[in-house]
């Protein structure tokens, strides 16, 4: 394991645990920022990957995981944001149609 990347994976993956977090709540902003500093941690290793032990590439396997299930849940809410608005059009067209109707 190399000691000096292992530090570095280690923030990366408690960015990843807050970036989950954030994405079961729709987080944008903390979203965002999360990724940005994750992105950012992961590429400063880069460099030292060569050296990676088991253990750095059982932790990146896990940060993998983690955007995986978080980008699960950022299109959970997704879908049901379209959901919404595709109901908030509906309203406003059966609005729309019945606003004739009025004596």
């Amino acid at each position: 394991m190399n000691r000096h990347a292992r530090p570095g994976l280690d923030r990366a993956l408690a960015v990843s645990r807050e970036l989950l977090a954030a994405a079961a709540v729709a987080d944008m902003r903390a979203i965002e920022r999360l990724d940005a500093d994750r992105l950012r941690l992961l590429q400063s290793l880069r460099p030292q990957r060569d050296s990676f032990g088991a253990g750095d590439w059982m932790v990146l396997k896990e940060i993998s995981e983690l955007n995986d299930r978080a980008l699960g849940l950022m299109e959970h809410h997704r879908r049901a944001l379209e959901r919404s608005l595709d109901m908030a059009a509906v309203g406003r067209r059966a609005v729309a149609a019945y606003c004739d109707t009025r004596p």
